[in-house]
């Protein structure tokens, strides 16, 4: 079983040999992961990887054809009432009413969870005041842009306060400011001790963000672990060059292979700014061995380094999807 338990005690959310199929597809195949309560976990995976059928699973809104899912004990399948009480979803698309204002979308989904109408009220100003959008309760939400309908969808999944929550692919789409604003609120909510699933599809996030990160490739668990774990499977380190002429990356990644004898797909090549990048499994060995290979053919170079794989690299590896 794929585990991680980050903070001790009871974990928040428990999946065990789930098995889910849509007729010949398989969407999941005997998926293991546990979360650790006050733990933030992501879940990276390639398209179709089946990261949002486990979502929908976990929120109880489809059932697995085999195996067991517990969210803070109750089994999701057998006692969904209690799990959706105890947890909020954000899921990839804002689930709002268009014609009605920020403040009565919050309301609503306060009073459906059992708040009373003044409870409600409060907790929605608190809420609006978290992310940034106070001054914009009171208009329709049709005039918000993106960002702020994702701030709003996601302040309504936490209206019940819930000690557990899912979110699927929270900031794609987003602008860099809208980004930073929702995830300085997932920072808070962090803080005070909210379990957090999420998806998605900025590695950097994952990076930067989890406690734990579950890799999900073709419906199984191929890795789990902190970020730093996971960079460290790959094994090595990498040569990172960085040429005078950015259009010669092409002409310098053919040198490369033909002078080093490496396959041409072993190199990574960012044409706009003239990077290549390649495993160094000799360590400065292989930066000399780069070196001399590019002097040879008259390529220049602006910067040559070693450093430790990214989670993109790390992810590349372990699902075997071409760079």
């Amino acid at each position: 079983m794929s585990e991680f338990i980050s903070s001790g005690g009871t974990p928040a959310i428990q999946v065990a040999g789930v098995i889910k199929a849509f007729g010949d597809v398989t969407a999941l195949d005997g998926v293991d992961l546990t979360v650790g309560t006050g733990a933030l976990a992501a879940l990276l995976g390639p398209n179709g990887a089946g990261k949002t059928t486990l979502v929908r699973i976990i929120a109880t809104l489809a059932r697995p054809d085999a195996g067991r899912v517990r969210v803070l004990g109750y089994d999701v399948a057998a006692q969904p009432a209690e799990v959706r009480a105890h947890i909020g979803l954000t899921g990839q698309y804002a689930g709002l009413d268009e014609e009605l204002h920020g403040r009565d979308n919050l309301v609503l989904i306060g009073r459906l969870t059992g708040l009373r109408r003044r409870q409600a009220s409060q907790r929605a100003a608190e809420l609006a005041a978290t992310f940034g959008l106070a001054d914009a309760m009171d208009r329709a939400v049709r005039t918000y842009s993106g960002g702020m309908r994702r701030r709003l969808d996601l302040a309504a999944s936490l209206m019940s306060r819930p000690a557990v929550l899912v979110l699927d692919e929270p900031t794609t789409g987003l602008d860099p400011a809208s980004r930073q604003h929702l995830w300085a609120a997932l920072a808070g909510l962090r803080a005070e001790g909210t379990t957090m699933l999420l998806t998605t599809q900025y590695l950097e996030e994952a990076d930067r963000f989890a406690d734990v990160v579950h890799v999900l490739d073709r419906g199984r668990i191929v890795a789990s672990g902190t970020p730093a774990q996971l960079k460290a499977r790959v094994g090595n380190r990498v040569a990172e060059i960085r040429l005078d002429d950015p259009a010669s990356a092409v002409t310098a990644a053919l040198a490369l292979a033909r002078r080093l004898a490496l396959p041409p797909g072993e190199i990574g090549i960012e044409t706009g700014v003239g990077r290549l990048t390649l495993a160094a499994r000799d360590g400065t060995a292989t930066l000399l061995a780069v070196a001399a290979a590019l002097q040879a053919d008259g390529i220049g170079v602006d910067d040559l380094s070693l450093r430790q794989p990214t989670l993109d690299e790390a992810f590349l590896a372990l699902t075997g999807v071409a760079a």
